[in-house]
């Protein structure tokens, strides 16, 4: 019989006294230009692949040769970002950065989402804003935020929930301030199987109309390469560099200059899974009841849930030349008693057993400050302006 994850049962599961070891979700994965069509996995420092050897099966006699395409905190990222783009309808909780008096070019953008932070409620960028007038940290949400841990969890329930969710470590407040931390309960990865090759480089000519000279010597400004000059000798100010730095002339990637290329697989699988056992150690603390306690790691794998299907649960595109769909999915009820299947997770009812485990959450008690509100806005402090400032100057002035 398929199981249906319900709030009763996603209550049952994250008990303190249950036996429920937590959720898993497999997918096989097909590149959108059809099996075996390459895909480019993320590329780290020195143009290399996160290269691995998995078992595959019990059965197998040896581990097979593997390519992790998408890491573990990648595919959290991809999860807030799914939750960013859904808050309308579900009403997680977002402070915004606003920049807007700054000026910054048109890449960056002019307002940074709590749902962006890279160390979440831990974050630099937390640290140095302002609300209102006042420097959040000092303010009366910012010192609960800070000192909120999984075990006192009452302020990122209301504020940052995806922090008890997918990991957090308060390390940017000095060694003799609270370095908090907490482990992910939400683990995903994206692997790609049997790689056909693992050394190929994406060979290439970037052209020229005019085949304009790379060897020419020109002056320029490496920050505002806007005015240039072709020039014999270096001036004051200037970088003497060959044409090719500025975009001219037919330049050949070769040899381990070149990108590193995609790679056929034999097959790509992603792999999702949620503790139980780590979400038990979420706790209101001295506002603690178990139900309370049950009621807030319900949200928080419903939370999971929902976003994993917003960000996977349909054709995706992790890179340029990474375009994914999932053409299997098999969800699986980890417990004691033995795994169940679960019924198939789509959008309409992850959002609707979200929705339910947060009316479920405010019942318990469970502070969620704010939820269902509109983004509360944050402004960057002195240092943090004069930073951003320096690093991007307003080159059309003067």
């Amino acid at each position: 019989m398929v199981r249906n994850i319900t709030v009763d049962a996603l209550h049952g599961g994250c008990a303190g006294d249950s036996f429920a070891d937590g959720i898993r979700i497999d997918a096989e994965l097909e590149p959108l230009a059809g099996p075996g069509a390459p895909v480019k996995p993320a590329v780290y420092e020195g143009g290399v692949y996160q290269e691995d050897r998995r078992w595959a099966s019990p059965a197998d006699s040896e581990p097979k040769p593997v390519i992790v395409i998408d890491n573990v905190p990648s595919q959290a990222n991809r999860l807030e970002d799914a939750l960013r783009h859904s808050r309308t309808a579900t009403g997680v909780p977002e402070f915004v950065l606003d920049f807007a008096d700054l000026s910054l070019p048109p890449h960056i953008p002019p307002r940074l989402s709590s749902l962006q932070f890279p160390h979440r409620n831990a974050d630099a960028y937390l640290r140095d804003a302002r609300l209102g007038d006042q420097d959040f940290i000092k303010a009366k949400v910012g010192q609960a935020i800070v000192g909120a841990t999984a075990q006192t969890c009452g302020p990122l329930l209301a504020w940052f929930p995806q922090a008890l969710l997918l990991g957090f470590w308060q390390s940017h407040l000095g060694k003799k301030r609270t370095n908090a931390k907490h482990a992910r309960a939400w683990v995903s990865e994206i692997i790609g199987w049997v790689p056909a090759a693992t050394k190929t480089r994406q060979r290439g000519l970037k052209g020229d109309s005019l085949n304009l000279s790379v060897e020419e010597a020109v002056l320029f400004n490496p920050d505002d390469a806007v005015d240039w000059q072709v020039a014999a000798e270096k001036k004051v100010g200037g970088k003497r560099e060959r044409l090719s730095e500025l975009g001219h002339g037919q330049v050949p990637f070769m040899r381990d200059d070149a990108p590193a290329a995609a790679v056929s697989f034999a097959r790509i699988s992603q792999r999702a899974s949620v503790s139980f056992a780590q979400l038990r150690r979420v706790s209101l603390g001295r506002d603690r009841n178990d139900t309370a306690d049950a009621a807030a790691r319900a949200l928080l794998v419903a939370i999971g849930l929902h976003a994993h299907v917003l960000a996977f649960g349909r054709g995706f595109a992790l890179r340029s030349g990474a375009e994914l769909r999932p053409k299997e999915v098999a969800v699986t009820w980890l417990s004691g008693d033995g795994d169940e299947e679960c019924a198939p997770l789509e959008d309409g009812t992850t959002l609707a057993l979200l929705q339910d485990a947060k009316e479920a959450a405010r019942l318990a008690g469970v502070p969620l400050d704010g939820w269902d509100k509109e983004p509360t806005v944050l402004t960057p402090k002195p240092n943090l302006r004069a930073a951003i400032e320096a690093t991007w100057p307003n080159l059309d002035e003067g």
